[in-house]
């Protein structure tokens, strides 16, 4: 393998800030490409109505260890905050509740955790669209299947993208004030709606703002025009939640916001004309955030120490 300079880290969503971390920290030398102007990916917030709105993920969970360790960091220095184990769940004309591990949420939207963790790291915003415009002989692609596959060409890697994935549309809805009472709500049944998040509870300021994401099925309806999912939205949230009409809305397109079916494998790594790894959410048992860290981390330490014992460029 040819001397190419730093390994470059395209996507600065949690699985590759992650993985561009473990890679510093082995003193490998590491670039962070995104078309974004801050990292964050999916774990996107947005400042909506004078305060960070959560558009993607809606939460996180922690069972591992080293990520429970980084939660407990963000939690000490007040980035992170416990939000709630209990969620109500509405369907077939029924409400009920379910309980389940403590969902965290972010005093300052969930992607100021990406941000934290990408502190320090040598970032640069361009867009890519294939490999072949990177100067690199280590790439990774910290991105869903779909969007690698249109990256990576006839590299041996794309044999291992083939997980497909939904569509969601987010919307953010604004009220004059509070008329409702809970945290998220699972929408079981229903043709529109899937889920919906109290943005006030989880971020623990109390605003009287909504996030509701719609079923994949109204997503691919109006890909081209998300507006149009608007008054399905709000209609939906009248019904579910008796709510009047909401002060302001806003909308968030994700076209590869969750990946179906299974797999196992916590990131891929394949050599060809350059050396290949992909990370991200999409790889790993449960699609989570947690996920995504473990994702990114493990490519990451895999990746430093095959480079390590290959007497790789350091930092």
């Amino acid at each position: 393998m040819s001397d190419r300079g730093d390994v470059v880290v395209v996507g600065a969503g949690l699985s590759g800030v992650a993985c561009a971390r473990e890679l510093k920290a082995a003193g490998i030398g590491v670039r962070l490409v995104d078309r974004g102007h801050v990292p964050g990916g999916r774990m996107a917030s947005r400042t909506l109505w004078e305060r960070r709105v959560d558009l993607g993920a809606s939460y996180f969970t922690v069972s591992d260890a080293g990520f429970g360790a980084v939660v407990d960091d963000w939690a000490g220095r007040g980035l992170a905050r416990e939000w709630t184990d209990t969620f109500t769940v509405l369907g077939d004309g029924a409400r009920d509740s379910t309980r389940g591990p403590m969902r965290w949420g972010a005093t300052r939207g969930l992607r100021s955790l990406v941000e934290d963790l990408a502190s320090g790291l040598a970032a640069e915003r361009r867009e890519v669209e294939s490999l072949e415009e990177i100067d690199a002989d280590v790439v990774v692609l910290a991105m869903p299947d779909p969007q690698a596959r249109r990256l990576v060409g006839g590299h041996p890697v794309a044999q291992s993208l083939d997980r497909e994935w939904e569509p969601v549309i987010a919307v953010a809805a604004r009220w004059a004030d509070r008329s409702w009472d809970l945290d998220g709500v699972f929408v079981n049944g229903d043709p529109d709606l899937g889920w919906i998040a109290d943005d006030g509870r989880r971020r623990g300021d109390g605003a009287p703002v909504l996030v509701a994401h719609t079923t994949p099925a109204l997503a691919a309806r109006h890909l081209e025009d998300p507006a149009g999912a608007a008054p399905d939205v709000l209609r939906a949230l009248r019904r579910i939640l008796d709510l009047g009409e909401p002060e302001d809305v806003h909308l968030h397109r994700w076209t590869y916001a969750r990946p179906v079916g299974e797999r196992r494998d916590p990131f891929a790594l394949v050599d060809g004309d350059r050396l290949v790894g992909v990370c991200g959410d999409g790889w790993g048992v449960t699609p989570k955030v947690e996920t995504a860290w473990l994702s990114g981390t493990r490519l990451g330490r895999a990746l430093a120490e095959r480079l390590s014992a290959a007497g790789a460029p350091s930092t």
